[in-house]
């Protein structure tokens, strides 16, 4: 009876006790919004993945075609701050779900559409709806996870740009080339959102005691971060939200952001233009081309992401980390961007842009900066500021690469834009962010 008394307390002992250990609910929450960010620009993108058949059967120019593709940035850029503050207000869950079911009505709703003008205001209605889910996303970011692993959380929140735009590429061109219709791609494409809304209602929470999947050892790991967070916190703040425009480091993350976005917003919405007329590719051709030039984006967020943290990990300044990855992001994106100008070939112009957005999509990482500057009562905010910035370049670059193209029959000064965007990105990034201390507001 003792030998089987004595076996059995070493086999106890003996077992791994996971009681301690941490759930990681917080992954799986930053998965979910990986998703969501993928269906979103999927929807955002199939606009111009469909435009060459559109504008044939709308009988619509290049000028046109730019305003259609600015359009759901301006609703998208007017709802940032407002997206954020809905966030700080009423928490990022209902915030999150509500505008997912909203996009995926108005996408759905496009394929009704019998001209361009009934189509450029479901764009209105698909920019307004999709306008709080970065914003929410960040903060999401300040509230579950810990300084160590907002970089990772800032790439997979942001990754779903790049991984939706190259999903999009394959999954419309394919809806399309299977179905034989555009309206019936975007059908699908809109059911499938509002699906995908019901789902992250039932498993995205405000705050990790919230959520039933969360034990006691990941909520206080959360929490041992927080208070350390809180304690950096300026004292004295005045509270008042417009203090922040006081800050060059907030007028460097909005001219940043814009800038990044007038490079990724240019490739998003005329890349397949570019590659269907000066390069002749065909809607299959088309397709796989901007998946390739997307995923590699996709892979560069994930890569930056943990690399970011990683560093930080060993030790390294929150400052040396984000300038030295901006630096080098924003520096072999515009020379390849450059590049692309002066190649004939095809093949090299697919690599050279999918090189630009390897590199590009470093500037995830910029999800991290409202967390970094703010408190987290603030985050919100600062995130609607910081996208509002971003989408100002996505209403003007459409419409000016579309004038551009129309004016000369060519897009080399657009991707002389392009460039010009990977200057500045290199100096708001660089020289104009202090990523050192919280802004006293």
């Amino acid at each position: 009876m003792q030998t089987t008394m004595t076996a059995g307390a070493t086999a106890t002992a003996a077992a791994p006790d996971t009681t301690f250990q941490p759930t990681k609910v917080r992954w799986k929450i930053f998965l979910m919004m990986l998703f969501l960010i993928s269906i979103n620009y999927i929807d955002r993108a199939s606009l111009s993945v469909a435009m060459p058949l559109i504008a044939k059967e709308f009988d619509i120019g290049p000028a046109v075609q730019g305003l259609l593709l600015s359009s759901f940035f301006w609703t998208y850029a007017l709802m940032q701050i407002p997206g954020g503050m809905l966030a700080d207000r009423f928490g990022p869950r209902v915030v999150i779900a509500g505008a997912t079911l909203g996009w995926g009505f108005f996408q759905a709703i496009a394929a009704f559409c019998t001209g361009w003008i009934p189509l450029l205001l479901t764009r209105l209605g698909l920019g307004a709806a999709e306008a709080p889910i970065y914003p929410a996303g960040g903060k999401l970011n300040g509230i579950w996870m810990t300084q160590n692993e907002r970089g990772r959380g800032a790439t997979l929140l942001d990754g779903g740009a790049p991984l939706g735009a190259a999903l999009g590429a394959i999954l419309i061109s394919g809806l399309i080339a299977l179905l034989g219709s555009w309206r019936l791609a975007f059908v699908i494409a809109g059911v499938g959102t509002v699906i995908a809304g019901l789902f992250a209602w039932s498993y995205i929470r405000n705050h990790p005691r919230e959520h039933p999947g969360v034990n006691e050892a990941e909520a206080k790991y959360i929490e041992a971060s927080h208070a350390e967070d809180a304690a950096s916190e300026p004292q004295g703040s005045s509270g008042r939200l417009l203090d922040f425009l006081r800050f060059r480091s907030v007028w460097g993350m909005f001219f940043g952001w814009m800038c990044f976005n007038a490079l990724f917003y240019g490739l998003l919405t005329w890349m397949p233009n570019y590659l269907s007329k000066v390069h002749g590719f065909d809607i299959k051709q088309m397709g796989g081309a901007v998946f390739c030039m997307f995923f590699a984006g996709f892979v560069g967020e994930m890569f930056g992401g943990w690399l970011a943290d990683k560093w930080k990990a060993a030790g390294a300044s929150t400052t040396k980390v984000l300038r030295t990855l901006f630096g080098v992001s924003s520096v072999i994106a515009t020379i390849a961007i450059y590049m692309v100008s002066q190649i004939t070939s095809p093949i090299v112009v697919v690599v050279l842009l999918s090189i630009t957005l390897f590199f590009l999509r470093w500037c995830g990482l910029f999800w991290c900066v409202p967390s970094i500057l703010g408190r987290r009562v603030h985050v919100g905010f600062l995130g609607g500021t910081m996208n509002l910035g971003g989408n100002v370049a996505g209403i003007g670059v459409p419409i000016v690469v579309g004038l551009i193209v129309q004016a000369t029959g060519s897009y080399f000064l657009a991707l002389m834009l392009f460039a010009a965007a990977g200057a500045g990105l290199f100096i708001c990034s660089t020289l104009l962010i202090d990523y050192s201390k919280k802004l006293p507001v």
